[in-house]
């Protein structure tokens, strides 16, 4: 029994050895076969965080659908989406525009100033930017300043400051509706401008609020006047409503139209048959007579000139 034992030991030393060394074996094959990955990925994989491969996945793949959205054009759609969506919610929770109030508006109607501004009706309070709001509104020509008030949940207040229409500007043909400091307000198409003053030239809707100021000074002339007309952008003439011209000088028009007012009210200068009234030389007066008076008055000198020679005969 004791022999037995012994070899039965024997033989399972063995048979535990011979597997011992075909897993040594192989495990040694199998370190052969792998190769060493390369130094900068050994780096990469030491260093790198766990899960930093599979974020840049998922920004590369953010990447290419927005520039898919921008090289197809649909920026503006996608934004426009986004900002619908957002609205939208904040209206479902009780933050929808529902009273508007709108102070100091003449020329523009409610609807005008909120298209102006970008609100429209899917528009919520609470993701309405009012100073871009604010900064629209002030890009109109007929607005001057505007303030935008959110009164929380549902109402928007805009204070606004309007310009005024002051006089017509004809200029290359065209004319328009300008403010006092001469910013274009609109183009001219409604007959409630018509009886603003009517300015011409390069450069007079900058000028026209100073000469007109001077010119309401003398309303003997000022009341007859149809258009004034910017020369040169060096200085002014005058187109009454009877045709009549009047050409003002550079320098002291105040005294050229002071000059005008006495003539006509001691000599009805207005009411003669001429056509052209020049005061561009400070010491002197030239009156151009229109054709027919001009005609009669060298029929005059004429039959005078006869006369003369009549008599001396």
């Amino acid at each position: 029994m004791l022999l037995r034992e012994w070899v039965q030991d024997k033989r399972e030393e063995r048979l535990h050895g011979a597997r011992a060394a075909a897993r040594d074996k192989t495990k040694a094959k199998a370190v052969v076969e792998r190769e060493p990955p390369p130094r900068v990925v050994a780096l990469v994989e030491r260093f790198m965080p766990r899960r930093v491969g599979i974020s840049m996945t998922v920004l590369l793949l953010i990447g290419s659908c927005g520039f898919g959205i921008v090289k197809g054009g649909h920026l503006q759609d996608f934004i426009t989406a986004v900002n619908d969506t957002r609205n939208a919610l904040a209206n479902s929770a009780g933050f929808r525009i529902t009273s508007v109030v709108i102070n100091g508006r003449k020329q523009l109607s409610q609807d005008e100033i909120l298209a102006i501004g970008g609100v429209s009706g899917r528009s919520s309070l609470l993701f309405l930017d009012a100073d871009a709001v604010r900064d629209k509104l002030k890009g109109n020509p007929w607005i001057a300043d505007a303030t935008v008030l959110k009164l929380y949940p549902g109402q928007l207040m805009i204070e606004l400051t309007e310009r005024k229409a002051f006089a017509l500007w004809q200029e290359a043909g065209r004319l328009s509706v300008i403010a006092d400091d001469g910013a274009v307000l609109e183009a001219y198409v409604s007959r409630r401008f018509l009886s603003l003053p009517l300015v011409v030239g390069k450069g007079a809707d900058t000028q026209a609020r100073d000469f007109l100021a001077l010119l309401a000074r003398y309303p003997q002339v000022n009341s007859i006047t149809k258009a004034a007309i910017f020369v040169g952008e060096r200085r002014w003439n005058l187109r009454l409503k009877d045709g009549l011209d009047i050409r003002l000088p550079e320098q002291d028009v105040g005294n050229a139209l002071a000059m005008l007012s006495r003539l006509d009210k001691e000599d009805r200068l207005f009411s003669r048959d001429i056509v052209a009234v020049d005061l561009r030389l400070s010491d002197r007066l030239v009156v151009q007579l229109s054709e027919d008076a001009a005609k009669a008055r060298e029929d005059l000198f004429k039959d005078k000139k006869k006369k003369k020679t009549g008599d001396a005969a």
